[in-house]
């Protein structure tokens, strides 16, 4: 990831805009690409450029921050700026890296710039050493790659299916599946993504795992299940 963090303010209270602009403009790790109170020219720039951390308030007259997160489906990680703690437990289902009550001073801003930079290294070292980060019930779960059987869709969630257990995580397929390395893992469906070491039999368009499960394979991914099947020279 990049040393310099590309994020977004957005606040229907101009004080409060100013007041979290003029903090991240303190921290050289950040770079401002829209501090604001329009919703919808914020989702433009969401829906335009990279950004990756978002200060968002909760309370908006248009489009609440739970809305706008939700809308977003896991694309991006917030900080929570918002006078209504009550709202942090339904904010932290989304990719809430934490939650600032105002008002809001200097440190506990920067406290909490660095607990997303923290979650940054922590996220690119365990991904290189065959572990991933899982956020899941508002904590990070260090999982052995070499543990996951499959992945499978839910409507809004993911499970993964471990030997050792199985974690319910609010992330989708595709960010997942960047995620992991491309040798060891394989998407078979639109709703499963195995371990390649974990294949017993493949048969019938449908795949036997070790543990015995038999899962689908859907028609859009049967060439890539061939491909690895018998891989050309």
């Amino acid at each position: 990831m990049s040393s310099i963090i590309k994020c977004l303010i957005l606040d229907d209270e101009p004080l409060a805009v100013r007041l979290i602009d003029d903090y991240a403009r303190q921290l050289p790790e950040l770079e401002v690409m829209y501090a604001g109170t329009q919703v919808y020219q914020a989702m433009q720039v969401l829906n335009s450029q990279q950004i990756d951390l978002v200060f968002l308030d909760i309370q908006m007259p248009e489009l609440t921050g739970i809305e706008l997160m939700r809308h977003f489906n896991q694309q991006h990680h917030f900080i929570i700026t918002s006078a209504y703690q009550e709202y942090a437990l339904e904010a932290f289902q989304f990719q809430v890296v934490d939650f600032l009550l105002k008002p809001i001073v200097f440190d506990r801003f920067r406290q909490s710039v660095h607990k997303f930079i923290q979650w940054q290294q922590n996220f690119t070292r365990t991904a290189d050493n065959g572990y991933l980060f899982i956020r899941a019930d508002r904590q990070y779960h260090q999982v052995a790659m070499d543990t996951i059987i499959y992945i499978e869709a839910l409507k809004d969630y993911i499970r993964i299916h471990t030997t050792q257990n199985t974690i319910l995580v609010w992330e989708n397929m595709k960010d997942i599946l960047d995620r992991l390395p491309a040798k060891e893992f394989l998407r078979i469906h639109r709703s499963y993504i195995i371990s390649l070491k974990q294949v017993k039999l493949i048969e019938n368009n449908r795949v036997q795992l070790q543990n015995a499960n038999w899962l689908p394979i859907g028609e859009t991914y049967r060439k890539a299940v061939a491909d690895w099947v018998t891989p050309t020279a």
